[in-house]
């Protein structure tokens, strides 16, 4: 009887699976998978990181609070979608929480529209399971940024530069090029898809008829087009995302090239590893079949081969030549094109019973995941995490509060870590603008305490500590403190983390009627010093 028990639901799931698969091609199998994929992920992570977002997610806001055709760090893309979300959508949480998978959702739909173009049913299925069986689609794309906005647009430029080379029309010439300006303007790491399309184009063997059409100077020009508005910018501003970039990510020595370029293609395959394997036992008694069929791909899938291996080798060889770091994070978006190629491969259907197998367990495991999310939040709530952003919201709401206070006007300019002063523009009711960080610059440019400025970073961190030190010295009307922000999480008290806090009131208050209003009180409430 127990048995009985146990099967009837496994049974029923199954049953309701083999439903699902069915109407992939008829019904609304796929769109109900997507809708319920975004929903349970966004809500487990609101649950798991409840405490607060991660300090890319702010950063993305901030960028966008202006809708400018660039920013000092990265191009504008990320920045564009954050401002039209927030357009629609409170400023909330669990509503970035929603856009980062939303987006995922969408990368997902990308690539099932470029699986339809060379299978059907179950192996459509198949793609998008073993797609979830690697942390790109969750854990990566839950940090919202620069990396995981191109999770989507990577297989949508992937698809328009499919469709014009195997048709050769204006219209998907044209949509080819905007994409690639698109993917350009999320992160110009995407110079690398660009390049895997033009080696592509090159080395295939139907290379003659595309060439010899009009479809790619169609896609050149409106590449140029779409690119052009945000080079002008660049010039404008003095290419100030590539000083970041030089700042940042150059002028490493050889040997640590090579270890950055080898941990690079090591984390890529590693990422792949899981999926893979899964997709090797649900195969297992056509192994050899499946060989052969990878051995003569058809055009298509050939075409995306070459985009592929040109993608993920030429920034190897660049990371090499120009000795700069290169985060394996920056490809996990073309990752889809190896699972593409491999389902897309089969010239023979994949069993049913290992279809519903895989999805049991890619299911499973996703539940699973959901339903721990408290557990990993209590734990957070206990042991969080070493960058502090369990500790972002109540150190800018504490600053808020002390402002206030002290001076009973808006806070105009923040500043000091990053993730700190991006989540003081977020949570705080003012909502300052966020300053350059003491990491880029000794002192902040004339004119910017004028409003009002104040700043926060980690109790203990030298390089912040000398930097307030210094203004403090120079800027009269300085106020420095320190206060703990202490966890908390349904009622269960969680750690404390120190924050060094400075202020400097708008400079028409200091020594005025209308200045601070009870700005001693601030810090010996605030164990100032």
């Amino acid at each position: 009887m127990r048995d009985l028990l146990i099967l009837a639901p496994l049974r029923s799931v199954r049953t309701l699976l083999v439903r699902w698969l069915d109407k992939i091609e008829t019904g609304w199998s796929i769109p109900i998978f997507l809708i319920g994929f975004v929903g349970l992920a966004a809500l487990g992570f609101s649950v798991a990181y409840v405490h607060g977002m991660h300090m890319d997610i702010l950063e993305a806001w901030a960028v966008g609070r202006t809708f400018d055709w660039g920013f000092w760090k990265h191009p504008p893309l990320m920045g564009w979608v954050a401002h039209l979300w927030t357009d629609v959508f409170p400023l909330t949480d669990w509503s970035f929480r929603l856009l980062a998978m939303v987006n995922a959702g969408l990368a997902l739909f990308a690539v099932d529209l470029l699986a339809r173009r060379f299978m059907q049913g179950d192996k459509r299925a198949v793609i998008l399971l073993l797609l979830l069986l690697t942390p790109v689609y969750l854990f990566h794309a839950e940090k919202y940024n620069a990396n995981s906005i191109m999770l989507a647009v990577w297989p949508f430029a992937t698809y328009c530069f499919l469709r014009s080379f195997e048709e050769r029309t204006a219209g998907w010439a044209a949509a080819a090029g905007f994409l690639c300006a698109l993917a350009m303007l999320g992160k110009y790491y995407s110079i690398f898809l660009i390049i895997g399309f033009v080696a592509a184009a090159f080395l295939h063997p139907d290379r003659k008829r595309y060439l010899l059409s009009r479809a790619p100077w169609i896609s050149v020009a409106c590449g140029l087009i779409g690119i052009a508005p945000h080079v002008y910018w660049l010039a404008q501003n003095d290419f100030l995302p590539f000083q970041y970039a030089v700042h940042t990510h150059i002028a490493r020595d050889g040997n640590q090239s090579l270890r950055d370029a080898a941990l690079f293609a090591v984390t890529n395959i590693a990422y792949l590893l899981f999926p893979v394997i899964s997709l090797c036992v649900m195969l297992r008694s056509h192994l050899r079949e499946w060989g052969r069929n990878l051995k003569e791909l058809p055009s298509g899938l050939f075409l995306l081969l070459l985009v592929f291996a040109a993608s993920i080798l030429m920034p190897i060889v660049m990371v090499v030549g120009v000795g700069s770091d290169l985060p394996a994070t920056w490809h996990f978006q073309g990752l889809f094109l190896v699972i593409l190629i491999l389902v897309g491969a089969l010239r023979f259907e994949i069993p049913r019973r290992e279809t519903v197998n895989l999805a049991t367990m890619v299911g499973g495991l996703f539940l699973c995941a959901v339903l721990a999310s408290p557990l990993h939040a209590l734990y957070r709530n206990a042991h969080p995490n070493q960058s502090g952003r369990d500790f972002y919201r109540g150190a800018a709401l504490e600053l808020a509060s002390a402002w206030r206070e002290a001076y009973g006007v808006p806070l105009a300019r923040v500043s000091g870590d990053d993730g700190l002063a991006f989540a003081t523009e977020f949570y705080s009711p003012d909502h300052p603008l966020y300053g350059r960080s003491f990491a880029f610059a000794a002192l902040p440019a004339d004119g910017t305490f004028a409003k009002g400025w104040s700043a926060l970073c980690f109790a203990g961190e030298p390089r912040c500590d000398a930097w307030m030190a210094e203004i403090a010295r120079k800027v009269p009307g300085t106020r420095r403190w320190t206060f703990p922000v202490t966890l908390s999480l349904w009622g269960v008290t969680g750690a404390t983390r120190e924050i060094a806090a400075i202020m400097v009131g708008p400079s028409a208050t200091p020594g005025s009627p209308d200045g601070p209003k009870r700005l001693d009180d601030v810090g010996a409430r605030r164990r100032g010093p």
